[in-house]
């Protein structure tokens, strides 16, 4: 409705110029009221007036506003990483006047910048921000904002959708592969993958594969990393060189390692003795062989190039008995040494044994002291020992004597019986014990006492005898001196 009026009150012609279409809807002596139609833009009707013969003139500025149909924030990229910039475009179509129409750009409803939306159908307006860790899962809108305060109207806003942004960080290093570089076929090993520096670390996946197949992995997340685990078995079908690799996935792209897993086959050696059990003083002959490629290597056996055989011959003694032979291969994977060992016992059989070391003849102990006796009979089967007192029968105490009697004094037999003979020896169990008898220690006291006294009395006969002696020869001797003196000389 425009209101076309004058203050002119004389017979007035009032009208109104415009390009719109109008309809005159009501009118008095000097005004008129007109409706304009199909209004879609700016326009600025005139009032015109025809008053005695004098002619006037009066415009207004006709705005047209509405909202946008269309306030859209473009999509984000479904992974950002952190660090760089990302460009935020809202679009926005229709809406006037344009001139105060602004879009507002937001990050959880706080305010990142505003730009008035210019001319363009549809009109796009962007604005740039640095990505942080702290945006990753935030909400990113636009709104539009047409303000006609000033036209005594109001505020007009209108949102988008919002958007949530998804931020990444994968480092430039590559994961950390661990497993053994050699793998023998029916075993397994365990494999091991890590990476750190990940945000955010539970989006993180992790492709774990031998060859082309695929592993069951175990992924376990700390703060910035994760360390996967897998078990791999060495299969025969796969046997050679696989390629292990470890692919961690975040944001759309990817870090990998991998690593060269040779599979190999290697059977223990095969160790044989041609008899595991003979008789004492029988030819042993003991070979061990390995597969093609290995060298061999056995205890006892004379040296030889090294190769995938050795053997060794022996005339079995009873010192050979629960022998063990032990043959090692040694194969060459991968620039690595492997081993495989194998064991064989010899049984030697022989005739009992019942020596000095293992069954001492003589024993003597004091009577009260604590002693421990030993004997024991060797031999293959072992064999049985019995040894009893020859004087009554009683069996010898072997074992703890705590304390020791004079009552196991004695020679007893030992005897040693297997199915491969028979041997026996003497053992002499002497007591030394003290005895409080008056009976026995008086008779020998004079003995003693005697046997001085007659001592004594021989060594004083025996003095006197040899001085009457020797008075008997020294007066011989003077008497013969005296007779020689009193001879009368001989003439010449």
């Amino acid at each position: 409705m425009v209101n076309c009026s004058t203050s002119c009150d004389q017979h007035t012609f009032l009208g109104l110029e415009t390009q719109l279409a109008k309809r005159e809807v009501d009118h008095g002596n000097n005004w008129k009221i007109f409706e304009l139609s199909g209004v879609q833009n700016d326009s600025v009707p005139i009032c015109y007036s025809s008053c005695s013969d004098n002619q006037s003139l009066a415009s207004m500025d006709l705005t047209v506003y509405w909202f946008p149909e269309r306030v859209e924030l473009g999509p984000l990229p479904r992974w950002q990483p952190v660090g760089e910039h990302l460009i935020l475009r809202c679009m926005v179509s229709g809406g006037a006047p344009r001139d105060h129409l602004t879009v507002v750009l937001l990050r959880e409803g706080k305010e990142l910048g505003r730009q008035p939306v210019g001319n363009g159908e549809p009109a796009e307006v962007t604005v740039t921000v640095l990505v942080s860790k702290d945006d990753h899962d935030a909400s990113f809108s636009c709104r539009t904002e047409l303000d006609l305060r000033s036209q005594g109207l109001g505020l007009f806003q209108n949102s988008s959708a919002p958007r949530k942004l998804r931020t990444f960080v994968l480092p430039t290093t590559d994961p950390h592969l661990a497993t053994h570089s050699v793998l023998e076929v029916g075993t397994r090993c365990l494999v091991s993958c890590t990476l750190g520096g990940l945000f955010p670390v539970s989006e993180a996946e992790v492709h774990l594969a031998l060859g082309n197949t695929r592993l069951q992995t175990t992924i376990t997340y700390n703060d910035d990393s994760l360390s996967a685990k897998a078990s791999v078995e060495g299969k025969v079908e796969e046997e050679g060189i696989q390629y292990l690799t470890c692919a961690v996935n975040l944001g759309g792209q990817s870090r990998r390692s991998w690593q060269n897993v040779t599979i190999y086959s290697f059977p223990a050696p095969n160790l044989t003795l041609s008899q595991p059990e003979v008789s004492e003083w029988t030819t042993v002959n003991v070979e061990c062989e390995a597969q093609a490629g290995a060298v061999v290597t056995l205890n006892g056996a004379p040296a030889r190039p090294p190769g995938p055989r050795a053997q060794l011959q022996l005339n079995a003694s009873a010192e050979d008995n629960g022998r063990s032979f032990f043959c090692s291969a040694a194969l060459v994977v991968a620039e690595q040494v492997v081993h495989k060992n194998q064991t064989r016992k010899l049984r030697v059989l022989y005739g009992p044994r019942l020596n000095e070391r293992d069954c001492l003849g003589n024993w003597t102990w004091q009577e009260g002291s604590q002693q421990t006796l030993r004997c024991q009979a060797w031999g293959n089967p072992i064999p049985k020992l019995n040894c009893s007192r020859k004087e009554d029968g009683a069996l010898l105490p072997i074992g703890d004597l705590r304390p020791v009697r004079r009552e196991v004094a004695g020679t007893y037999q030992c005897r040693a019986t297997s199915t491969r003979g028979e041997v026996t020896r003497e053992v002499c169990i002497n007591v030394i014990y003290h005895q409080n008898n008056m009976a026995i220690v008086i008779p020998v006291a004079s003995v003693i006492i005697l046997g001085t006294v007659g001592i004594a009395a021989y060594i004083y006969n025996r003095q006197r005898k040899i001085q009457k002696y020797e008075l008997q020869k020294a007066r011989k001797a003077q008497e013969e001196a005296a007779m020689k003196l009193n001879t009368p000389a001989t003439p010449s």
